[in-house]
């Protein structure tokens, strides 16, 4: 493959990134406009958020995607998946009730999880060795991207915005001149799950066109020589009976679920946070997190163009410091003023740029062989999501209606970022400048 032949593939395949990202930022964005619209209570909230991409929705979906990836191939889920996530944005643009919004956060966080570990793993095994840190940063980049853009498309649709009295129309043509005013309002987050839905529509044409992993048929090669079915189950057992992998497994499970556990709550409530906590109004709360995704976007730019050549220990510990200050901030200084907010926006973007996602995404696909990589990675991707889902009800617990347990929600998330640092650093492991086939046959030995 030429040096730069992985670029375009990747491309097409970090688009999964910012629908997965879009999905829920769009939900989060126009949160307030959907609890004003359907009446809902923080409970309610805490639901959406568990049975979205954010969560539960696409733990389910990993976990099936991952071993459906190795036993059907990649490609098998660039042609078929996205018209699920199509199909989930549609309900929620159509949604008149509470059971049809939550329907439709779950449909489509059921595709986005299906699609994680494939394109992850894709991006790997199409990558050269000195550009798989690269590739993996350009799909993160994606990732920041689409709250990026997201975000941008609400303030503009949203009530007051530049671009509502197109929006406002719209609604009246659609369900009447005299509609609550609600209703009204409501239309412009369903503008924004549009642009989705075109988005989905371009990025499911573009990986349709995606030729197989070179890898994951050469695997299906070896397995019919030897005889092995390679079908779901034996995946999954050889996954869990291989003291090595399960290892590896738990190794990234522990860094990213510890991570996630705080990255999932500020992806949905970040805006929500800054208007309760931080007593800023909708409109401006989107323009911080819109500048805290374009943070995020520019530092792993930078990042993309030396990960391939420095320590990934130090760029690892790096991001975390940022985490950790950003609620250190929360809990020595408070969000009440606006220069306290901008810093608590800012530093969470910078961990945003340098995060635990890139070195999770990057070294799950490196520590385990194609026979059961993607499947691995559905394994832990649906363990991480599944217990995010249940930190998201608990979280709305503490935080309270009105931002009143945001300090010890804060010494919560100073805690799990703590355990990702330390278990992070303990067991780093040496990839760098190494094939996936070098890596397999370090760490499994030549029959892999």
């Amino acid at each position: 493959m030429a040096k730069n032949g992985s670029l375009k593939s990747t491309l097409a395949v970090s688009l999964n990134n910012y629908l997965d990202a879009g999905a829920i930022v769009a939900g989060g964005s126009g949160i307030t406009l959907w609890q004003n619209y359907l009446g809902l209570s923080e409970m309610h909230l805490g639901w959406l958020n568990a049975l979205s991409a954010n969560a539960l929705g696409a733990a389910i979906g990993a976990i099936i995607g991952g071993f459906l990836a190795d036993k059907f191939g990649r490609k098998f889920i660039f042609t078929y998946n996205l018209l699920v996530y199509m199909l989930g944005v549609l309900v929620v643009m159509c949604a008149v009730s509470f059971p049809m919004l939550l329907a439709g956060f779950l449909i489509t966080g059921i595709s986005v999880g299906i699609g994680v570990p494939a394109s992850w793993t894709y991006i790997s095994e199409s990558s050269e060795v000195n550009n798989r840190g690269r590739n993996i940063c350009i799909s993160q980049m994606s990732w920041g991207f689409g709250p990026m853009i997201i975000l941008l498309l609400g303030m503009l649709l949203a009530p007051g915005g530049y671009l509502y009295g197109p929006v406002e129309s719209l609604a009246h043509a659609v369900i009447g001149a005299d509609a609550a005013q609600a209703a009204v309002e409501v239309f412009s987050s369903r503008v924004v799950f549009l642009t989705l839905l075109v988005v989905a529509f371009i990025a499911w044409t573009l990986q349709r066109q995606l030729e197989e992993s070179a890898e994951f048929e050469a695997t299906k090669v070896a397995d019919k020589k030897k005889g092995e079915a390679g079908g779901l189950l034996h995946s999954f057992s050889a996954l869990i009976s291989n003291k090595v992998a399960l290892k590896s497994a738990l190794y990234l499970a522990a860094i990213y679920l510890t991570w996630n556990l705080v990255a999932s709550v500020m992806g949905f409530f970040s805006p929500h946070i800054c208007e309760t906590a931080g007593g800023v109004s909708n409109e401006y709360a989107n323009w911080m997190n819109c500048i805290q995704w374009a943070t995020v976007v520019a530092v792993t730019f930078g990042i993309s163009h030396i990960i391939d050549r420095t320590s990934h220990k130090l760029l690892y510990v790096l991001g975390l410091v940022f985490a950790l200050c950003t609620w250190l901030l929360i809990v020595g200084v408070g969000v009440n003023g606006i220069a306290t907010l901008w810093a608590f926006v800012i530093l969470w973007g910078l961990n945003g740029g340098i995060s635990v996602q890139i070195f999770y995404a990057l070294w799950g696909s490196e520590l385990f062989p194609a026979r059961f990589r993607a499947g691995a990675q559905g394994l832990m991707f649906f363990t991480v999501r599944g217990l995010s889902a249940v930190w998201g009800l608990v979280f709305t617990k503490i935080y309270g209606a009105g931002g009143e347990g945001f300090t010890v929600a804060a010494y919560c998330m100073i805690a799990l970022l703590l355990v990702s640092l330390i278990v992070g650093v303990m067991g780093c492991p040496d990839t760098r400048g190494k094939s996936l086939d070098q890596i397999t046959r370090e760490r499994y030995g030549e029959d892999m």
